[in-house]
């Protein structure tokens, strides 16, 4: 049986990971310090450690137990927390990635790594959507300027090293168990106040876009990278994959159709536009179509509607 080490497996990308990997046959490890995870996501047939990346303990499991694949969705998520502690974001998601890397050059164990990187602030606002992955990489957040940092580690690693690593630039992933502080958090967000008929609030114009993905087809991504031909191992974008479904999305029509979902009226109020918040941004995806085999599957409709259902049966379920 493949062995997986999945990190941040409790949270709210990993627990879905966790579940695609046991069903196709895997034998699962999580891995979550719960700093943001919920044990209640780990699926019952996986084994746990409550540790962090940056441990001794988790470079002693990765040492010794010659994982097949690991997928690494552990750090620190948070835009707004980076760019108030960027010191404590580098710690948590550079080093506690070199710690992983170093744990298995260390091990004689042909393993593949899974990085989650991101598409939705990797290219900053100086290209024009839909960004291609070889686009100019300019990040404006420490969160970023971090993911972009490890792909350029994973790329040595490859090269200097012979490690076999492969970085997802997701789009702003949404989906059940979503936490409001990911990328995609709008949608929890809404979720939750459309829940409390709470107004949804939209800064700015509501006109931004972002490329919103449902987190069934982001596992599926993850699954495909974890078992498909890469190519050769070279540069910084030589194995890199935006994973998005190529269309960018107003925060506007997030409203309505969670609106739609919920069968709900509750009003739409605008409040100042954020500072430094990025206008445009959605991603192109044919490298991941024609290299992978992968392609969205889930209309965004379709995933609001799935996701609102789910926040629904959690609220009713915690205030019985």
């Amino acid at each position: 049986m493949p062995k997986v080490l999945v990190t941040g497996g409790a949270g709210f990308i990993g627990s879905h990971v966790a579940d695609l990997f046991l069903a196709r046959g895997f034998e699962v490890t999580v891995v979550d310090d719960l700093s943001t995870g919920k044990r209640p996501n780990v699926p019952d047939s996986a084994r746990f450690r409550q540790i962090g990346v940056n441990s001794q303990e988790f470079a002693e499991l990765v040492r010794e137990s010659r994982f097949d694949v690991v997928t690494h969705l552990a750090g620190q998520i948070d835009v707004r927390k980076s760019v108030a502690d960027p010191v404590t974001d580098a710690a948590i998601n550079i080093l506690g990635t070199l710690n992983l890397m170093e744990a298995l050059k260390a091990s004689d164990a042909q393993t593949r790594v899974i990085f989650t990187s991101t598409g939705g602030v990797l290219y900053g606002d100086f290209n024009t959507p839909p960004n291609v992955e070889t686009f100019p990489k300019d990040p404006e957040s420490p969160y970023a300027i971090a993911k972009l940092s490890i792909e350029y580690y994973l790329a040595y690693y490859g090269r200097v090293h012979s490690q076999d690593a492969i970085a997802l630039r997701f789009g702003n992933v949404y989906g059940p168990r979503q936490d409001p502080h990911g990328e995609a958090g709008v949608v929890a967000i809404f979720c939750g106040r459309i829940l409390n008929d709470r107004p949804l609030t939209v800064f700015g114009d509501g006109l931004q876009t972002r490329d919103y993905v449902y987190v069934g087809d982001v596992a599926r991504a993850v699954w495909l990278a974890a078992t498909k031909p890469l190519p050769e191992k070279g540069r910084l974008d030589a194995r890199a994959f935006n994973i998005g479904t190529g269309k960018g999305t107003t925060v506007l029509e997030i409203a309505t159709l969670l609106q739609q979902a919920a069968r709900s009226n509750v009003p739409i109020e605008f409040a100042p536009k954020r500072p430094g918040e990025q206008q445009q941004s959605f991603v192109e995806v044919s490298k991941a179509r024609e290299t992978l085999g992968w392609v969205p599957e889930v209309s965004l409709s379709e995933g609001l509607a799935k996701t609102y259902g789910w926040f629904a049966r959690e609220m009713t379920g915690a205030s019985r």
